[in-house]
């Protein structure tokens, strides 16, 4: 039975995954979920470290990460496993990995040596700090580039001491980079026929991230401190009491100001010396915010989010996940989609965040099990029976 892709958008492409725990696996989720030929590359079992940092392999966040993939397992540290996975590079198009920057050359399997098999191939490597530079050789993890990368610094309540953000974004935008890095690559590769070295790193993602605040910085000299839910140039923005709860809330502007004013029953603030231009509410924000929380705090955050979209003022309710999953939006947009693990048990997971009209992406097959394609994928890159046999023998796969 032919294995089943996700979308026909990158259905030409064969990837090659040796990627482990987080950053990786985001990358290659990307090419996999829109139809990409995705072989995941493990380690055979009897030299498994066991369980990683990416948790159990039948837990949700290993296979939200390893879907529309199958699996192989190959040692690429015996002569007879690297002299596999040359084989395969001769067919594929991608190869991604996120060792630590010198264990590919230790493997061999470094842009130079992989463009001697297949000038087309396209390597890509995600690492902490960068392939090369002082800090090459750290490991790299995503609350140290999120540190180093400034994010920490601008993130919680004012005077509360560096905040880590709740996801690990900097190894998802990593990942998510790589994979734009890759597709540009691709495109590239149809004109002039050779593949390239894409690198990435949890730094470089997390610092261009920063996005204005860093070229705040860079342009204007500004260094961007904590401000808790206060927007750093929109005000009125940031999370107003409601009498049930939370609201957040986002004001820019004349004409939106004027709006909100009215929506709250104080147009007296629209010409108020202390609120009428935006930079008089920026330095008077403390004691706007505080009126605005004694209004607020009259009606539910449902009335106000009928009140405020009535009259074209942004606003929001502030979900935990269990209610960002049962919001009438998000189930429309269909991003939660159901899956099932090996066994049968049913499996929730996250679908693509954007869609094509032709070719749209969908769960069309589980993570593989450990090793659950190797004898498939190798008589498909034209591996006869007794060579199959004698991998097996040697314990190369």
């Amino acid at each position: 039975m032919p294995f089943p892709r996700a979308s026909q958008a990158l259905s030409r492409f064969t990837v090659l995954d040796l990627t482990r725990v987080r950053s990786g696996p985001t990358c290659v989720r990307q090419l996999g979920d829109w139809g990409a030929n995705v072989i995941k590359i493990e380690t055979p079992p009897h030299l498994s470290e066991g369980e990683g940092p990416g948790g159990p392999r039948e837990g949700s966040d290993f296979q939200n990460l390893q879907r529309n993939k199958r699996g192989m397992t190959l040692d690429l540290k015996s002569p007879q496993g690297l002299a596999a996975f040359n084989r395969l590079v001769e067919k594929a198009d991608v190869v991604v990995e996120n060792f630590r920057p010198d264990v590919k050359d230790r493997l061999g399997i470094d842009y130079e040596s992989l463009r001697k098999i297949n000038k087309r191939i396209v390597l890509a490597s995600i690492s902490g700090f960068g392939q090369d530079g002082p800090y090459a050789k750290r490991p790299g993890f995503d609350q140290i580039a999120q540190g180093m990368g400034g994010l920490m610094s601008i993130t919680g309540a004012a005077g509360g001491g560096p905040m880590r953000v709740g996801i690990p974004i900097a190894d998802l935008t990593a990942g998510l980079f790589a994979a734009l890095g890759i597709l540009t690559a691709l495109l590239e590769r149809e004109a002039s026929g050779e593949g390239q070295w894409v690198s990435t790193s949890l730094l470089q993602a997390q610092i261009f991230m920063l996005d204005f605040q860093a070229s705040r910085f860079l342009t204007e000299g500004q260094v961007a401190k904590q401000a808790g839910n206060n927007h750093p140039t929109s005000i009125p923005t940031g999370v107003f009491k409601t009498n049930d709860g939370y609201l957040n809330i986002a004001v820019t502007g004349k004409v939106i100001w004027e709006r909100f004013c009215n929506a709250v029953d104080h147009p007296e603030w629209i010409a108020s010396p202390d609120y009428k231009s935006g930079k008089l509410r920026l330095q008077n924000r403390d004691a706007l915010n505080a009126e605005i929380d004694k209004s607020t705090a009259t009606k539910s955050g449902a009335e106000w989010v009928e009140i405020f979209n009535k009259v074209g003022v942004p606003c929001g309710p502030i979900y935990s996940v269990d209610q960002v999953f049962a919001d009438p939006q998000v189930k429309h947009l269909g991003i939660a989609q159901e899956s099932a693990r090996s066994d049968g048990s049913r499996l929730g997971l996250v679908g693509q965040p954007f869609k094509l009209s032709r070719t749209p992406s969908k769960i069309a097959a589980r993570p593989p099990d450990l090793g659950e394609h190797t004898d498939e994928i190798l008589k498909e890159f034209g591996f006869a029976d007794k060579e199959i046999a004698a991998l097996h023998a040697t314990k190369a796969v």
